[in-house]
Order: structure tokens, then C-alpha cells, then sequence
């Protein structure tokens, strides 16, 4: 089997409501999807991030430049396919958007190899679980979105049968925030597990002060308080507080996890498969987290191929905890892949269909795909 084509897939769905966090104005959501054909007439999907830029630059990464190393190659070499491409633009790639785009011709691959050896991806990749928890991933900023309101979304999330939410805060001054987790806390009771996520948007001082008043609060975990950059500042805080610190989101590769881990800066590291370097990276990620009894726990806030190729790393992988199930409007990911990965009282199961084991929903390409 050889690939014949690479399709990127740029898609956009602009929001009826939107909603903001503490660094990013989000009125639309978008997903470049990526197909890779075969001369067997295989399929395989994967998703490229193209979070904080145009979709049209990670496109084009891959129409301009990626696609030469693929076409005419087994796909089964996915591992020397990766490392080929790695090496080959290191001059200008590394991290960034070099890396989400290769991710998501990563991922397709294993769709592939998925649907040729008719085997979910989990399954191929050493299955740890069938069925995955999943955490309610919410409370953004929202205009005329009161205090009240907020507690009131969060805890019909717990009446959905989710026992893990997350709200973000560091979008206003830090005494604001604190009523904001306050209200949500007294909302939700003592049961749940409440985390808070500040999209890296604190300086030291500010998140030392708010990690001190939510320690009270019972906080599962703290979401990239500081700049990614900063991991010494991270590895202060972490020692500093009861609280354990996740991220970042932002880094890429097994190298930038490493300094995290390194440095123990963090006890969740959260590499996103569309983002971080594709199924093949985390696996690795997961793997020095894992030597280092250190949790998986990735960021997923994109379409549903995003939400499939990260539930498959996760059920595949021993120290992953937790998939992040954002709650927010996103037709990207209700409407394309026809509600297939559902959750039933914060479960989801893994559905026993050769890999990735979704359908993308054609008419629903079409409304949202931009020229």
C-alpha cells in the first residue's frame, strides 16, 4: 500500500455566542482535517492545530512542503516517516507550526493502519482500557454570563454524570476570579473534582496569591498559570503549593515535556495529539512522564477528529488520565463526526471500529469548508 495524495481540509463554523478565556476572543471555531489516500483506496483522517494563526499557514505547510515527503511511501512507516520529516526542516521547524502539521498526517496514518489491519488504533497502539473518563471542560467568559449563572452551567454538568469539571479563570483581577471559583465550589459541593485553568495569562506573584486561597477550595489541578516559557517560574509554583500544576498545551514535542518534567514543574503534562507531534509523539511524551510517575492528561479543544485521536492515545497509554470534553458550541465536532463518541454519565467507550472509528459527515464538510 503506498499514499497517492495528501487533502488538507480547512473548516469554519462561526459561533452564535462567543466566548473568551483569559487570553484568547474565540467567535468561531476551526479545524484543518487532513485525509490521506492510498492506492488501495484506503482512507486515513487525522486533524492539523492551527490554534493562534490562520488555518491557511498550517494548510499550507502541508500542501507546499510535507505532503513531497509522504506521497509514494508506506504508511505503515510511520515512525521513520515522522522522524524523516523532523529532521529534514529542522532548520526552520522543531516546534510550532512545523510540528502541528505533521501531527495531524501522524494521526491519519494510524487511522490507516487502523482500518488495513481492521483494528481500533487503541488496540494497535497496546490497549490499556475500553472506556475512558471523561471531565467537563467549561466556564469561559461570556457576555452577560453572571456569577450565578456560571455556578448554575457548572453544576448541571455534575447532573450530566461528569465527576471532574473545569472553569477558566486569570481573565479578570485575581479577587474577582476567586469569587467566580468560590460560587462554583459552593455550587458543586465537596464531591466533585473542580480544577481551573488560566490560559497562562498570571505572573508568579499573582498565581502564588491564588494558588494560597484556592487550596481551601479543594482545586484539583491548576492549568497553566504562567507563560509556557516560564518554567522555572511553573516549577516555583509547583513546590509551593499543595494544588498539582498541569500543562502546557503550548509545548510540543518530547523535548519541551522533557524541561518540564526535568524541572518538575508539573505533575499532569498535557500534550495534544493535533498539536504536540501526532499519536507517535505522545506515546513518547507519555513514556518519560510514565518513567517519571507523572500523569497524561491532554488538552483537547478542537473538532471530533481532535476529540477521537486523543481519546485513542489515552486508551492506549498506562499514567493517561482523563479526556477533556469541552462543552462549549462547536459544530466542528457535534456535527461531523454524527455524535459518534458520546458520554454516558462522563464515560465514554471506545467504539470497536478499525481506526480512529469515526465517520465524517459529508454535508457537513461542504456547510463549513472554506475555499
Amino acid at each position: 500500500m503506498k499514499i497517492i495524495n495528501i487533502e488538507t481540509i480547512p473548516l469554519v463554523a462561526e459561533l452564535k455566542n462567543p466566548i473568551w478565556d483569559a487570553q484568547h476572543y474565540i467567535s468561531k471555531r476551526q479545524a484543518l482535517i487532513i485525509r490521506v489516500h492510498t492506492d488501495q483506496g484506503l482512507t486515513g483522517v487525522g486533524e492539523s492545530a492551527s490554534f493562534g494563526g490562520p488555518i491557511e499557514t498550517t494548510k499550507a505547510v502541508i500542501d507546499k512542503e510535507l505532503k513531497s515527503y509522504f506521497i509514494g511511501k508506506d504508511p505503515f512507516d510511520v515512525e521513520r516517516l515522522w522522524d524523516e520529516v523532523y529532521k529534514s526542516t529542522i532548520q526552520h521547524g522543531r516546534r510550532g507550526i512545523i510540528i502541528a502539521a505533521l501531527s495531524g498526517i501522524d494521526i491519519a496514518l494510524w487511522d490507516l493502519i487502523g482500518k488495513a489491519t481492521n483494528k481500533p488504533v487503541y488496540k494497535i497502539l497496546g490497549g490499556y482500557r475500553d472506556e475512558v473518563e471523561a471531565y467537563a471542560s467549561s466556564g469561559f467568559y461570556r457576555e452577560g454570563r453572571d456569577i450565578p449563572q456560571l455556578a448554575e452551567m457548572m453544576k448541571a454538568y455534575v447532573d450530566e454524570g461528569f465527576k471532574t469539571v473545569k472553569m477558566k479563570v486569570g481573565g479578570m483581577k485575581p479577587k474577582e476570579d476567586l469569587k467566580r471559583v468560590q460560587a462554583v465550589r459552593e455550587a458543586l459541593g465537596d464531591e466533585v473534582d473542580l480544577a481551573v485553568d488560566a490560559n497562562s495569562n498570571w505572573d508568579l506573584p499573582t498565581a502564588l496569591w491564588m494558588a494560597k486561597q484556592l487550596e481551601p477550595l479543594n482545586i484539583k489541578w491548576i492549568e497553566e498559570p504562567l507563560m509556557a516559557d516560564d518554567v522555572i517560574g511553573t516549577a516555583k509554583l509547583a513546590s509551593s503549593t499543595i494544588i498539582p500544576i498541569a500543562g502546557y498545551e503550548q509545548d510540543v514535542t518530547r523535548y519541551a515535556f522533557m524541561e518540564l518534567i526535568q524541572n518538575q514543574a508539573v505533575y499532569y503534562l498535557q500534550p495534544d495529539a493535533i498539536w504536540a507531534g501526532g499519536i507517535s509523539e505522545c506515546k513518547k511524551i507519555a513514556a518519560l512522564a510514565l518513567a517519571n510517575h507523572l500523569a497524561i492528561m491532554p488538552h483537547v479543544f478542537s473538532s471530533g477528529v481532535c476529540l477521537a485521536a486523543n481519546l485513542h492515545f489515552i486508551a492506549s497509554t498506562a499514567n493517561a488520565y482523563l479526556l477533556e470534553l469541552d462543552r462549549n458550541e462547536n459544530p466542528l465536532r457535534d456535527e461531523l463526526i454524527h455524535h459518534s463518541l458520546t458520554h454516558e454519565n462522563g464515560q465514554i467507550k471506545i467504539p470497536d471500529i478499525p481506526g480512529l472509528g469515526i465517520e465524517l459527515d459529508e454535508e457537513v464538510i461542504k456547510k463549513y469548508r472554506i475555499s
